[in-house]
């Protein structure tokens, strides 16, 4: 095994794998920390966690379970993936792991880069833009759980961490690899514990992908996970056939959205004109027992359309506000989440195949429920959001963050297998 992946959410950890699929890698992700007996023929592994949002602490635990259990496969390098909005707050969690892991291998400097242009992620000068417009005034200000205010990542980093950030801007890394290198050798000699990386275009990422060939732990978003993969390049056997392995077939299949970003609400709005599709209602999310029944029979009852029927949680930011004053963001935010658990599993026990689901914090949840252990990688659906299929090969996911994906997403996901 060369590569070992860290991910705090589920979506995370399918779009790094994604991306290493696709550059030649065999990899597995495994859900949750594996137990000691769990054995992988793969080059890389991305363990996926749902550490995003739970207490710092609780992070750490699982993310150092994680590693413990990487190390002993006899991973070569280690890369802690978290989203390329930084998701995170004030108190963590991305720095306090970063700081565990760096302990815990013995390390004393690593790279901050969330960068992910081809998703409109980028870098410049130390502070991150989503799609061109600064963090804290894209519509991740309004994000439910991890409201990001603030567009430079150092500060994002100092805040939380144990340590100090420096950077490493556009103009050094245009200048070659091994300058790149020279530059976070002068930041370890200042007493810089991290260095936050600018990346507007692949170039800059090839560069820095190079750069970190030497680094014991990477942590950023997926962007570098080309890079990496073409590091190990001369250790890798021939992989053109490595997608066929997480390919979805003709089956039951349900679409589920819980994520309120700017672009699910418009794959939702695009879908709505295609196929039955049904608003959750949090309100009897929290008072009606028979509520999941209810839901699973609309949906069961849908099956046999053309396009699979969505549920959906998803809601502008307006509507978003309403529903959190009304009933607690925690509250609804939890209701939704044991909902579309409930929902899902009943779903299985239906005989539904191929889910589509739309939200990190609710890929998660829906995995957890359909008791799916470890995929195989497919082909990208978009960059960032391959299908994946169970190891035991009864079921095919599509596991979208938030803001991934163009608006008719929900169908050309389904094109791979009408």
């Amino acid at each position: 095994m060369l590569l070992g992946v860290i991910a705090d959410d589920f979506t995370g950890a399918t779009d790094i794998a994604g991306f290493l699929v696709e550059n030649g890698m065999r990899t597995v992700q495994l859900n949750g920390v594996p137990d000691a007996q769990t054995q992988v023929d793969a080059d890389a592994v991305v363990i996926s966690l749902k550490s995003r949002s739970c207490p710092a602490e609780q992070a750490v635990s699982q993310s150092l379970a994680a590693l413990h259990w990487l190390k002993d496969q006899g991973c070569q390098q280690f890369y802690f993936k978290y989203c390329s909005t930084f998701d995170s707050t004030e108190q963590g969690n991305i720095g306090p792991v970063t700081d565990a892991l760096l302990d815990a291998l013995n390390e004393s400097f690593t790279i901050v880069c969330p960068a992910l242009p081809v998703n409109g992620r980028t870098v410049f000068n130390g502070h991150l833009f989503v799609l061109g417009e600064p963090l804290n005034e894209s519509g991740m200000r309004h994000h439910p759980v991890t409201p990001m205010t603030d567009s430079s990542v150092i500060r994002l980093m100092n805040r939380q961490s144990k340590g100090e950030t420096g950077l490493v801007n556009y103009q050094v890394i245009e200048q070659g690899a091994q300058e790149v290198v020279e530059q976070f050798a002068t930041l370890q000699q200042s007493g810089k514990r991290y260095a936050v990386v600018d990346a507007f275009n692949s170039a800059h990422l090839t560069t820095l992908g190079q750069a970190a060939k030497s680094l014991k732990l990477i942590t950023g978003g997926s962007g570098l996970a080309a890079g990496i993969a073409h590091n190990w390049a001369q250790h890798l056997a021939d992989q053109s056939d490595a997608k066929a392995a997480g390919l979805p077939q003709a089956a039951s299949s349900v679409v589920l959205s819980g994520s309120c970003s700017l672009m699910t609400n418009k794959q939702v709005k695009h879908y709505q004109a295609l196929a039955p599709s049904l608003a959750v209602d949090v309100e009897a999310c929290l008072n009606d027992d028979n509520y999941v029944q209810h839901v699973f029979e609309w949906v069961t009852a849908n099956l046999n359309n053309a396009r699979a029927p969505m549920v959906y949680a998803t809601a502008d930011a307006d509507k978003l506000q309403q529903i959190q004053s009304r009933y607690g963001s925690a509250v609804s935010s939890q209701a939704v989440e044991l909902f579309f658990s409930r929902l899902a599993h009943q779903l299985q026990e239906f005989g539904v195949r191929n889910f589509i689901v739309a939200g990190g914090e609710t890929s998660g949840t829906v995995t957890q429920s359909l008791g799916v252990k470890g995929f195989h990688i497919g082909p990208q659906i978009a960059p960032g959001v391959p299908w994946v299929k169970s190891i035991d090969g009864s079921l095919s996911l599509a596991l979208k963050s938030g803001n991934f994906g163009d608006e008719p997403f929900f169908t050309t996901a389904q094109d791979f297998y009408s």
